[in-house]
């Protein structure tokens, strides 16, 4: 069996210094930040749209209300997003399409946002993802004598095929109860066809369930500058700020006219699966 992992890249410095350090605290002036999705199911297209803070300030970010935003694909099609068009208050600084639509596998598309006469554009890919075949779930005898969460030591198993002629990249998603899921706040679920195999035969994740829950387990079709952009973003939000980490660094956005965030075009297969006690 194999699990889905964070991935990590990690080096040791040994080394004695009587100087003190003295960081540079200066804050950096406020970016645009975006996130785009764009699936080939109906309903999952959005983007959003904040401004950056500094790196210590706590609370919700500055969202953005007033740009203008357009995809377009490599045969001419055009859509136009507007901004929260149903005005629910969870969803300031989100933008909706105004007329539905889903993403074709094979196509590119062209992300464009206006913010105060300035441009920021992306381009992706919408490539094929892997099959589904079935979940399974078992009892984690180690996490059943200890569960972070009391009754929950069911994990998840699939089982499925990836193809191996094309490099792919996937994002994992876990659902509860139609609840996105994480053992921790700061997961993301990411992995290469080189870390699944061919064969998907009993990939799991540190993800555990309680009796009777309903599961729901999602891959996300990623292109390779969207896994580095989640792979940055993961190995920011698991690094523990110690003096032997790199400073902290935005991760590599796919953005023109240094935006922030990441524009994903993703295929998206899906299965349920409800744990039997």
């Amino acid at each position: 069996m194999k699990s889905i992992v964070l991935i990590f890249i990690s080096s040791a410095l040994l080394f004695s210094c009587d100087e003190g350090i003295e960081l540079d605290t200066k804050q950096s002036p406020s970016k645009v930040v975006i996130e785009g999705v764009i699936t080939n199911t109906a309903g999952n297209q959005f983007v959003k749209i904040t401004r950056s803070v500094d790196f210590y300030q706590t609370g919700a970010t500055p969202r953005v209300t007033n740009a203008n935003v357009t995809v377009t694909d490599d045969l001419g099609n055009a859509f136009q997003f507007n901004h929260n068009p149903t005005n629910d208050v969870k969803k300031v600084g989100y933008y909706l399409p105004t007329q539905p639509f889903v993403a074709n596998i094979g196509r590119t598309y062209n992300l464009k946002v206006t913010v105060d006469g300035q441009n920021y554009e992306a381009q992706d890919k919408l490539t094929p993802t892997m099959t589904f075949d079935s979940l399974t779930t078992q009892v984690n005898t180690d996490e059943k004598k200890d569960p972070k969460v009391k009754g929950r030591y069911y994990q998840v198993f699939l089982y499925g095929k990836e193809p191996q002629e094309t490099k792919d990249y996937y994002i994992f998603r876990y659902y509860r109860n139609d609840t996105l899921s994480v053992y921790n706040n700061s997961d993301i679920y990411r992995v290469d066809d080189q870390g699944i195999g061919a064969n998907i035969n009993g990939v799991t994740a540190n993800i555990f369930f309680s009796a009777k829950d309903k599961v729901r387990l999602e891959a996300y079709s990623v292109s390779r500058n969207a896994f580095l952009y989640y792979n940055d973003l993961g190995n920011l939000l698991n690094s523990d700020g110690g003096m032997f980490n790199a400073p902290p660094a935005n991760p590599r956005s796919n953005f023109t006219n240094g935006a922030l965030g990441v524009f994903q075009v993703s295929a998206v297969v899906s299965k349920e699966i409800v744990v039997k006690p």
